[in-house]
Order: structure tokens, then C-alpha cells, then sequence
């Protein structure tokens, strides 16, 4: 479980920035065609894979949950895409900014190391740029935590800033919100090895020279395995 003075101040930082935050990001999409792109695919591997959380092994299409979801446009574009999906954060001002932006959708209020979610109820999991906010040490139950509520075969698509030097596994950074992380993609692969979801894919995304930050984005897509032990 995440620690509760982390789960606080990012929750505190969030609130406080909320309403500009959702003003900045809202179309941030339109920007993004490898994000577009990855998101897709994450969309279709949902659809195809694993047993969609009714444990018959029929195939995909069960829910989604987009963790860390802030203003629900991530959220909303997954809709689009024909996911089942509800959003999930820790700021109670972000989750409210999403339900009145988009009420046919759900939100809730919540932590990513510990959930509100039935075991294996899900066939695929978000988690976009929500990890960097986690302390490092405190990662691994979380990723602990996305294995428990994913059916067999389902997938995680999880988002990050890349660590610039690849010898070290996480580097702090000044983060415009509060206190942030950038990973080593590997060292992240390994740790959702450890915890049951292998790599499938991942997306790396070099910086614009017009970028604020000239970190590396990376996407990893992970899956779960159908049968384990």
C-alpha cells in the first residue's frame, strides 16, 4: 500500500491545480499521433485478449480502469475507442472536473495501491504518467496491485518519462506538480516481470526540440499471463 503522507501530497498538489491542469491537457491528443497510436493498440489487445474478467476465457472486451486519470479525457478517448472504461484518481477536484465534462462516463475517487476492484475484474488497465508521482520503493506493490485486479490475459498499458542515464533504475526531477520520477524502461520491464505481467511491446518517443523537458516517452504494454503457477 502507498504510503499515506505520498497518497497526500499528490492528492493536495492535484487538487490544487486541478481546473488548469484539465484546461492544459484536454486536447493534448490532438498532438499526439503515436499516442493515438498506442493507445489503439492497447484498445485492440483489450478487445482480443485474455478471458474480459468473466473468467470463461472467451476473449476480451471486459472493463477497463484508467488509473490516475485526472480530467477524463484519456478516459473519454478510450470510450471512443469501444472500451467498457471508468476513471480512477486520488484528487476528489480531478474527479469531479471529469464527471462534469463527461457524465455518461464514471469516476471515482481512489489510490492505485489499493484499490477498490475485485480480483482479475478487469481486462485492461491505464496507468499514463501516474507512477512518476509514486515513490519508487513503493512501486512494486503497485504494480502488485495492477496484476491482482487483471483477468488472465489482460493487458496494462503504463506511460513514463525515461531515465536519462540507463545504469540507474529511477532520477528525480523537478516536477511542475509535485515530486516526480523518471524510469529506466528496463528496470520498470523487470519489476512487471516480477510481478506476473510480461512485456508485450514498448513505444519509446524521443523529445522535440520544442518540448519543455527532453526526457524520453515511453509506453510499455503488458500482459498477464492466461494460466499461472
Amino acid at each position: 500500500m502507498v504510503e499515506p503522507d505520498a497518497l497526500r501530497v499528490v492528492r493536495d498538489a492535484y487538487d490544487t491545480v486541478a481546473p488548469e491542469y484539465a484546461r492544459l491537457f484536454r486536447d493534448e491528443l490532438g498532438r499526439r499521433p503515436l499516442d493515438r497510436a498506442m493507445l489503439g493498440v492497447f484498445a485492440e489487445a483489450v478487445r482480443e485478449g485474455g478471458d474480459g474478467g468473466d473468467g470463461n476465457g472467451d476473449g476480451g472486451g471486459g472493463q477497463v480502469a484508467d488509473l490516475g486519470c485526472g480530467p477524463g479525457h484519456i478516459t473519454a478517448h478510450l470510450r471512443e475507442l469501444g472500451l467498457s472504461v471508468f476513471g480512477v484518481d486520488t484528487s476528489s477536484v480531478m474527479v469531479e472536473l471529469a464527471r462534469g465534462t463527461h457524465p455518461g462516463l464514471r469516476f471515482e475517487v481512489g489510490s492505485m495501491g489499493a484499490l477498490d476492484i475485485a480480483d482479475g475484474a478487469l481486462a485492461g488497465v491505464l496507468s499514463r504518467w501516474s507512477i512518476i508521482h509514486m515513490p519508487p520503493r513503493e512501486v512494486p506493490g503497485v504494480l502488485a496491485e495492477f496484476h491482482r485486479v487483471l483477468a488472465p490475459g489482460g493487458h496494462l498499458l503504463i506511460g513514463f518519462w525515461g531515465a536519462g542515464d540507463p545504469s540507474r533504475p529511477t532520477e528525480a526531477f523537478d516536477h511542475a506538480v509535485t515530486e516526480a520520477h523518471r524510469w529506466s524502461p528496463d528496470h520498470l520491464a523487470l519489476l512487471l516481470r516480477e510481478a506476473g505481467l510480461d512485456e508485450v511491446a514498448r513505444m519509446t518517443r524521443e523529445p522535440r526540440p520544442a518540448d519543455r523537458r527532453q526526457f524520453q516517452e515511453i509506453h510499455l504494454l503488458a500482459r498477464k499471463a492466461l494460466a499461472e503457477g
